[in-house]
């Protein structure tokens, strides 16, 4: 039997008292009285006629007005802001008429026949023709010889040596290629772009989805692959490699000691390993990427849809619980002859192999990772159940044999935590491999990961005179100076250091952090509003720094030739050369829209010694190549020596008004202070009233010092002689 439903009582989501704050009462009504003053009782009444016509709208009007014997002040206020992009209306109105069939015929003047010859047999035409066709016929051969035209002064220098004709192009940097891959860039953004250290004209550009949908693949990670795409000069056609992960890679670099190696940053703070040694023939432009067979079939996949380009899987990735807890923004190799110790100590690396990464997360922590096998490897209980699982279930994600030892086992070496005072986006060490030419020839006999094993603490040898500072932009603009090296207090225990120097130097966001090629004490640093110029060890502030130009800079980066060159690439797709021997103040150049959008990466590399590249990428997947004219390319006379000067100049002149500044705050300080307002003016702005006073003050204490000591000596004269004058000299 089918059972009535019994109501039940009501459940209060907010509480009464709320609702008797908000409710609306009926306040106690107030009573005023109004009276006439006594004084006022019985007074006569005047009265006058008013004209109405004498008002401005023929009416008498009796305005209100503020009562300023009264004031209510307001303790809160309700409003509302919305911020909206800044608007510019502009019109223009074209005066139209309209068109009308019309023609209109005349004749021209002409002289006479006779005219004519009188003209032509004249004395004053001959003399003209005389004096004139001799200039004439100079002219016309000098403009055979040579262009009368162009500007000597543009001509000299490296714009004459380069070869290039005046007026040929106006431009620096001339389009040489350009990639896209329609399959795999559709609805995504190139993140980080890589030149292949030992293979020319080979290129790799991260694939990211755009900012809208970063949020949605970040929550279902691995449910859509990434994909790092390798392009090369010899096919720009389309792709010759792709690096699958299973997320966004938002930062990766090649390996310096062997090219082979791959290391990448995932948005989900793991760190990912790739080794393309199988594809080097493929690059190389050998063998076709269609064509190439592998024995190895654990190891790469092939994907018929993709037109022959082969697919590699990653070979290693970091362990989820001991990663990064956000996103990678930015990775780095160490040197081949310095590693780190797990306590954090850099000691000489033997084997000359780098074997050591450095990335930093949106976690406001920085890691140090290592390749090798530890001295006391840790073997994962479900490891063997894995690989049944993965044989089984066919999935792709698997791990070749180099780098297997790392497979859910690799966790950082050692780790610096900012307890979330910084979050570092971008850094720049002196032990890094990062904007340098470290591309050698390397052996063709590659190390085998498996086999090396980190050496144990007392066969480490310290390097002492090895620079453990290093420079890091903040998720908030801030610049940091720090030292990674972990500090001792008084009883022994170790603690996270501080940094050295914190300066907001950028408004946002900090984009690139860079040391310079040429001097390793010069870090460029950029953001959304101005670009930086910092000297490692000078700590009063940057030694440059640009002002706010309207637009919004994405990307900077050195030029790998020319010490005083470098490159700021713009929101606009606009990119900015800056030289600062020539103008520290605005761009020598200005190339207009680059590229049809945002410009995301910036990658100098130099080809060879006449060949050089620029590789520019934006936010719709596009990567395009410009090669850099001589013009930018080819250092000026003493251009390195000039620098230094330069930079010596700048330090010298930022620690004079560091100093300046001290002294004005401090005299403000003293002028601010209450005892110091009767303080007497200085003798350059005393009137003559005060020095007459200040002289008499003087005479007086005199006299009053004299008579003390003639007193002591009895040459004083008593007080019934006549002669009161002093008995040494007298005074006028």
């Amino acid at each position: 039997m089918r059972k009535t439903p019994e109501p039940k009582n009501s459940t209060s989501f907010i509480t009464e008292k709320e609702i008797e704050q908000e409710s609306v009462k009926e306040r106690e009504k107030l009573r005023l009285k109004f009276s006439r003053l006594q004084v006022e009782l019985g007074t006569p009444v005047s009265l006058s006629d008013y004209n109405v016509a004498d008002s401005k709208h023929n009416y008498v009007e009796f305005p209100s007005y503020q009562d300023n014997r009264s004031f209510i002040k307001v303790m809160q206020r309700d409003c509302g802001i919305q911020a909206v992009s800044r608007l510019q209306s502009d019109a223009t109105q074209t005066a139209w008429k309209p068109k009308k069939n019309d023609f209109t015929q005349y004749s021209p003047q002409e002289f006479s026949q006779e005219e004519k010859e009188a003209i032509i047999q004249s004395e004053s035409l001959k003399n003209f023709s005389k004096s004139v066709i001799p200039r004439v016929l100079c002219a016309l051969q000098q403009q055979e010889i040579g262009d009368v035209f162009v500007d000597d002064f543009e001509a000299l220098g490296t714009a004459a040596d380069a070869g290039d004709l005046p007026g040929q192009t106006s431009d620096l940097l001339v389009f040489h290629k350009g990639f896209t891959d329609k399959m795999h860039t559709k609805d995504r953004k190139i993140s980080c772009v890589n030149w292949h250290p030992t293979i020319p004209g080979v290129i790799a550009v991260a694939l990211t989805t755009k900012k809208g949908e970063e949020l949605i693949d970040s929550a279902v990670f691995g449910s859509r692959p990434s994909y790092i795409v390798v392009y090369s000069f010899s096919f720009p056609t389309n792709s010759q490699l792709l690096l699958r992960s299973p997320g966004d890679i938002l930062c990766f670099e090649f390996c310096p000691s062997n090219p082979n190696v791959i290391a990448g940053g995932c948005i989900n703070g793991q760190v990912v390993l790739w080794d393309i040694s199988a594809y080097v023939t493929c690059l190389q432009g050998t063998q076709p990427s269609g064509t190439h067979s592998s024995d190895n079939k654990d190891t790469f996949n092939f994907d018929e849809k993709k037109a022959g380009t082969p697919t590699v899987d990653f070979s290693a990735m970091s362990d989820i619980k001991a990663t990064h807890k956000a996103r990678i923004t930015d990775i780095h190799w160490l040197l081949p002859s310095v590693q780190v110790s797990s306590a954090g100590v850099p000691v000489e690396n033997t084997s000359n192999i780098s074997v050591q990464i450095v990335t930093c997360g949106l976690d406001g922590t920085i890691m140090f990772w290592d390749l090798r096998v530890p001295t006391v490897p840790e073997q994962p209980l479900a490891a063997t159940k894995q690989e049944v699982d993965q044989r089984t279930t066919g999935t792709s994600w698997s791990v070749p044999q180099p780098f297997k030892h790392l497979r859910s086992t690799w966790k950082p070496l050692f780790k610096m935590d900012f307890s979330d005072e910084h979050v570092p986006v971008k850094f720049s060490m002196d032990l890094c491999t990062c904007h340098r030419n470290t591309a050698k020839e390397l052996s063709e006999n590659q190390p085998d990961y498996s086999q090396l094993r980190i050496p144990p603490a007392n066969e480490m040898r310290v390097l002492e005179d090895v620079n453990t500072r290093f420079y890091a932009g903040t998720e908030d603009g801030e610049i940091i100076y720090i030292d990674w090296k972990v500090g001792k207090d008084e009883s022994g225990q170790q603690f996270s250091p501080k940094p050295l120097v914190c300066v907001r130097a950028h408004l946002m966001m900090v984009n690139t952090v860079q040391r310079s090629p040429f001097f390793q004490d010069i870090i460029l640093t950029s953001g959304p509003l101005h670009f930086a110029i910092w000297k490692e060890g000078v700590t009063e502030g940057p030694l440059v720094k640009s002002q706010w130009s309207g637009d919004e800079i994405t990307m900077g980066c050195w030029s790998l030739s020319r010490p005083a060159v470098f490159f700021i690439g713009k929101a606009n797709g606009c990119l900015e050369v800056w030289n600062l021997l020539e103008n520290g103040v605005k761009p020598v150049h200005v190339q207009m829209h680059i590229t049809s959008s945002r410009i995301t990466c910036l990658k100098p590399w130099a080809m060879s010694l006449r060949k050089h590249f620029l590789a520019v990428t934006n936010d719709l997947g596009s990567l395009r190549i410009f090669e850099i004219l001589r013009t930018l390319y080819h250092p000026s006379k003493n251009e390195l020596s000039r620098m230094e000067k330069y930079f010596e100049m700048e330090t010298d002149y930022l620690r004079f008004w560091q100093d300046k500044e001290k002294l004005w705050s401090k005299e403000k300080k003293v002028a601010e202070k209450p005892e110091q307002k009767n303080v007497e003016p200085s003798r350059s702005i005393k009137s003559v009233s005060t020095a007459e006073e200040q002289e008499l003050k003087k005479y007086n204490d005199f006299k009053m010092f004299e008579e003390s000591i003639l007193k002591e000596m009895g040459l004083w004269p008593s007080a019934g002689s006549k002669n009161t004058s002093n008995p040494i000299h007298k005074m006028d």
